[in-house]
């Protein structure tokens, strides 16, 4: 009995060093992601509500273009977890070049329309014109970074499967201080009292360190990597791996598809309401994604070792490993509400808002600290357990049912029918999590995510 206790206490421990090793270069590189675009909102918020506000509103473009990143690395990461289980490092070097293969192409179809239709992609958020104008001007010179991320974060996101998520951290750290450096160049030195020049330096900027990242990958890639950059051979084995790839990538892809859809109608639905309102939710929006870092570094970290441990045929140590990760999320979803709580005073020092849009601000801040509880737990579980098991569908049924047939109707009614406040309006569009919440529980009680997905192709 007591030499059971003392390795159940042993694997305890070794799980915890294993999960921190990889959500704390997870959290980090979050947390960069989430900065980038932060940045960008809250130094063109010193100079400009405008400049901020069309900023926040074109940055849903490139937030629709990161959900299609999203969904493919997920569904790479998947069969790169459970193979890197198995260590076959040869099946995983062709995971990655059907995911850069794909990635490309979408992101080549994103600059295409941000470049040639600026206008009528931000016609799509609001009807002002002059945050149409800058949105526009913003989106035209951003585009040119998304042919870049798309490969980029591709090799990020297998290499981090792979539990080298140091790296990557490392990678992204480094080019979100390029990013912030050229930044305040462009809005304090250059183009302090010129809102559209200091929007296009901005853009500018990020395509910069877009670019910058990719080099860091192809250097590390032909020089230390275990994994290289290349195009997909065809063979029997590329198409039984890739008819995998599109079985528990579609079902991710349609889910973020969805949700992000539904969040992107959501921002359309504010950007009608006022423009107060539109400046208040940017600010909301940037603080919340700052705020649950952590969360998402527990629910890719944790999906990154049960994968592997699934590969290994590990189940026992999988569901385990599951319990933990849903303790943890709870608690850094608690953690996440009160750092939003206690970051306020900071908010309002930063950035400068009249006095509507400051009130709006300050209620919708109270709602995210508690949205962030929900947040966490539901990211862990849909996005991080059930994924890393192959069990990808529940999420796309679960989105779609919650947010196109309850909330999206509800917020419409609420916003052109109703005409509620808009800080009623907002704790409507902030009712998902809530309502996911109990859902997510009960499917993770089933165990229907404990799958070895990998095939034997010796």
């Amino acid at each position: 009995m007591r030499n059971r206790i003392q390795l159940k206490e042993s694997g305890n421990r070794d799980f915890n060093r294993e999960l921190m090793t990889l959500v704390v270069p997870i959290a980090l590189q979050n947390l960069i992601s989430a900065t980038v675009i932060s940045v960008d909102v809250f130094m063109l918020g010193m100079i400009s509500q405008s400049a901020m506000s069309a900023v926040s509103l074109a940055g849903q473009i490139t937030f629709a273009l990161t959900l299609f990143y999203m969904g493919m690395s997920a569904g790479a990461s998947i069969l790169t977890a459970q193979y890197w289980g198995k260590k076959d490092l040869h099946i995983i070097q062709r995971v990655l070049g059907i995911a850069c293969m794909f990635s490309f192409c979408i992101s080549f179809l994103f600059f295409l329309s941000s470049f040639f239709l600026p206008e009528a992609l931000m016609h799509l958020f609001t009807n002002d014109q002059e945050l149409i104008q800058y949105g526009s001007r913003f989106l035209q010179m951003n585009s040119f970074s998304y042919p870049a991320m798309g490969i980029s974060q591709m090799y990020l996101s297998v290499i981090r499967s792979m539990e080298n998520a140091k790296l990557s951290a490392w990678i992204s750290s480094f080019c979100l201080i390029l990013n912030i450096m050229f930044n305040a160049v462009c809005i304090f030195v250059l183009f302090p009292s010129k809102p559209d020049l200091a929007i296009s330096g901005v853009a500018l900027a990020t395509v910069l360190a877009r670019f910058i990242e990719l080099a860091c990958c192809m250097i590390h890639s032909v020089t230390t990597g275990s994994i290289r950059l290349r195009l997909p051979v065809r063979d029997g084995i590329q198409r039984d791996l890739l008819k995998d790839l599109l079985k528990y990538t579609l079902p991710i892809q349609g889910n973020y598809i969805v949700w992000g859809g539904a969040l992107t109608a959501t921002a359309a639905i504010i950007g009608h309401v006022n423009s107060d309102m539109i400046a208040a939710n940017s600010i909301a929006s940037v603080v919340k994604n700052l705020a649950v870092v952590l969360c998402g570094g527990i629910a890719t970290g944790g999906s990154v070792l049960i994968g592997k441990y699934l590969g290994q045929g590990e189940i026992e140590k999988a569901k385990h490993a599951g319990n933990k990760m849903c303790f943890y999320a709870l608690l850094f979803g608690v953690i996440a509400g009160c750092t939003i709580l206690f970051m306020k005073p900071l908010v309002y020092s930063i950035v400068h808002l009249n006095p509507t849009a400051q009130s709006y601000l300050d209620g919708m801040l109270y709602i995210s600290a508690y949205y962030c509880i929900a947040k966490s737990v539901n990211s862990t579980t849909i996005a991080g357990i059930f994924t890393a098991g192959g069990d990808s569908k529940f999420g796309f049924w679960c989105d779609t049912v919650v947010m196109w047939l309850f909330i999206l109707p509800l917020s419409y009614l609420c916003a052109f029918v109703w005409q509620m406040p808009p800080i009623l309006l907002y704790i409507v569009i902030s009712l998902d999590e809530i309502i996911k919440f109990p859902i997510a529980f009960i499917r993770y009680r089933q165990f229907k995510w404990l799958n070895n997905i990998t095939r034997n192709f010796a």
